[in-house]
């Protein structure tokens, strides 16, 4: 970049303007004793404090750029660019340079209680991986300055500033948005095929990001990874729910009983039937698929009645 030059080279130029520094002073000094010309020791006085102006003006324009670190620079107000490149630079002294961070920054967002799409509160909360992508955005689009809410000041012991803030409440509000788009699970068969927040995983996750840029894109910022590290049913429901959950799996379980037990009975009847064991009318099988069936579907084990004479 033309506006910035090797740190080395004008560290050598300022050592210059020292070590000239220091002969001035010393050649006044030896100037005052060999002669009484105050003309030629102001002369020198003069020189020695403008050598002395320029070491201390020129030591400004020093800075050190450390890997994934940037320094965003302006003139009065105007902004000039930024050196992003790790090194030992030299620039304009009358420069304002900010520093800035590209590394990545971790971001656990406690859960919130928000609404899902069937209207459901539940408790949801993300793990965001992000870092400054944009440097004119991220400087000059938001104000890093502005403090956090009242609300985030009450939840913690110290308020989020800067990019910190920002970006709570911006991935507070894309997961907001994002839990109220999907159910937390569905409710019935006939929305067995829809995706939900519990059984969305990735495809959630994704959505989840695509949001986050969209809200973060205005402060030049990158989202390198989003993804849900915590999802439940609000407390005032979560007994409800489970109790409801606990009656699908009790109805799921209860049908594959009863679709085994079905085919056990028909394929006794049949094997009965074709070795000639024993033959039966319609009501004895009738009486026999009721007994089966009450043996195969009962909660508990059967107690074996001995029928030692007649079954009429």
């Amino acid at each position: 970049m033309s506006f910035i030059n090797n740190g080395f080279l004008h560290l050598a130029i300022n050592l210059a303007f020292l070590a000239l520094s220091i002969w001035g002073t010393i050649r006044v000094g030896m100037l005052a004793d060999a002669t009484n010309s105050d003309g030629l020791i102001g002369l020198t006085v003069a020189m020695g404090c403008v050598l002395t102006v320029l070491y201390i003006i020129h030591l400004v324009g020093f800075m050190v750029i450390q890997p994934n670190q940037c320094r965003v620079l302006t003139f009065f107000g105007k902004y000039v660019g930024t050196v992003s490149d790790n090194g030992f630079y030299w620039v304009n002294p009358l420069y304002a340079k900010k520093k800035l961070s590209l590394r990545a920054r971790n971001m656990d967002v406690q859960p919130i209680k928000v609404n899902d799409r069937n209207g459901n509160p539940i408790m949801i909360g993300q793990v965001l991986v992000w870092r400054i992508k944009d440097t004119y955005k991220a400087c000059f689009n938001i104000d890093v300055d502005a403090p956090a809410t009242a609300a985030q000041a009450s939840d913690n012991k110290q308020a989020l500033k800067g990019y910190d803030s920002f970006v709570n409440v911006q991935s507070d509000a894309a997961l907001r948005k994002v839990a109220g788009m999907y159910a937390y699970d569905n409710m019935d068969s006939a929305h067995a095929g829809e995706l939900t927040l519990r059984s969305g995983g990735e495809e959630i996750n994704d959505r989840l990001e695509e949001e986050l840029r969209h809200h973060l894109d205005i402060a030049g910022i990158e989202v390198v990874e989003a993804r849900i590290n915590y999802l439940a049913y609000a407390q005032e429901i979560a007994s409800v729910m489970l109790k409801r959950q606990q009656a699908e799996a009790i109805i799921a379980a209860r049908e594959k009983i009863v679709d085994g037990a079905v085919s056990m009975v028909d394929m006794a009847l049949k094997k009965l039937a074709a070795e000639h064991v024993v033959e039966m009318d319609d009501e004895r099988k009738a009486a026999m698929v009721s007994n089966l069936m009450v043996v195969l579907c009962g909660d508990e084990g059967a107690s074996p009645v001995i029928n030692t004479g007649s079954i009429y």
